[in-house]
């Protein structure tokens, strides 16, 4: 069994002492394998945001300890963090935070300019990214000429430019109609199959549930509830695994909406074994190979 990107043990995070203390975070223990897409939920106040704090590096947990692919990273110094986070971590921000006085191209190279790449051949991997992301004909258009949608794809990119184990999402969708926050959600999806990203995600909204593997919900600052999610192989219908009706077919169990997608199912499973993978957005080619890194031996963090 592969080693998961990343893994949070009995991670807790108090604010103040004595009478004053708060805990937001209470002996979260988490791990999210390559290619897996995790979604938190859970009311305002519950400690959401404070964990992906943690995750992100941006805040040390009280107690615990986070691993990516392998390395404690609460355990670096502060001036190893920086590099930390430019190269091990990609962040999708509520607000996109795109730099206003560069184009779509720069927002993207520069953190590749920032971690050591030369600027000709940053510029190169954030065109091919880019365009692999429908945003080919975006390049020199400035932030504000582009839409919500194109916006955070934008935001995706910059995320992913210098390949980085781990992609946390802060309320993704919140300022995306339903129809993009639900096609921003399958590509991040999609990304994170193809090249093998552990993706946490931490939202309120509902409407993105069957895009996960996993949801979580988090209260009080735990988690609470874990629901497992289910493919439906005939309708790609996303069920949650315990409420799925089960049929088992060449030694394999599968998960099913109905009944009626279960019988259609049995009555020609070749024709669905295999997975149906999510269509790319229109006008969105193949992603580029991630510099041939192996998914899942990727370089440890560097101490």
């Amino acid at each position: 069994m592969s080693q998961p990107g990343l893994q949070v043990q009995h991670v807790t995070k108090r604010f103040g002492a004595g009478d004053t203390e708060i805990v937001a975070v209470r002996d979260v223990s988490l791990d999210v394998a390559h290619g897996e897409v995790v979604l938190i939920m859970g009311p305002s106040g519950s400690g959401k945001s404070t964990l992906l704090l943690m995750l992100g590096a941006l805040l040390r947990p009280s107690t615990g300890e986070i691993h990516v692919n392998g390395v404690e990273v609460t355990g670096l110094s502060e001036r190893r963090l920086p590099d930390l986070r430019l190269r091990h971590i990609g962040f999708i921000f509520q607000d996109f935070n795109l730099l206003s006085a560069v184009d779509v191209l720069d927002n993207v190279s520069i953190p590749a300019q920032l971690a050591g790449a030369r600027r000709r051949d940053a510029r190169t991997r954030a065109a091919a990214l880019l365009q692999a992301l429908g945003l080919g004909h975006r390049l020199g258009f400035a932030p504000e000429q582009l839409s919500g949608g194109e916006k955070q794809r934008v935001a995706i990119a910059r995320a992913l430019v210098n390949e980085p184990d781990i992609v946390l999402a802060d309320e993704p969708t919140a300022n995306l109609d339903a129809r993009h926050g639900h096609e921003t959600m399958r590509l991040l999806r999609r990304i994170a199959r193809e090249r093998g990203r552990s993706v946490i995600i931490v939202s309120h909204d509902q409407r993105i549930r069957d895009i996960a593997d996993r949801v979580l919900w988090m209260e009080d600052g735990a988690l609470r509830d874990a629901v497992a999610m289910a493919a439906d192989p005939v309708c790609g219908m996303s069920i949650e695994q315990e409420k799925a009706v089960i049929a088992t077919w060449d030694g394999r169990t599968f998960g099913f909406c109905s009944r009626g997608c279960r019988d259609e199912f049995l009555e020609q499973p070749l024709q669905f074994v295999l997975p149906d993978p999510a269509p790319p957005e229109a006008g969105a080619g193949p992603l580029p190979p991630p510099g041939g890194r192996e998914i899942v031996s990727q370089p440890a963090v560097p101490r």
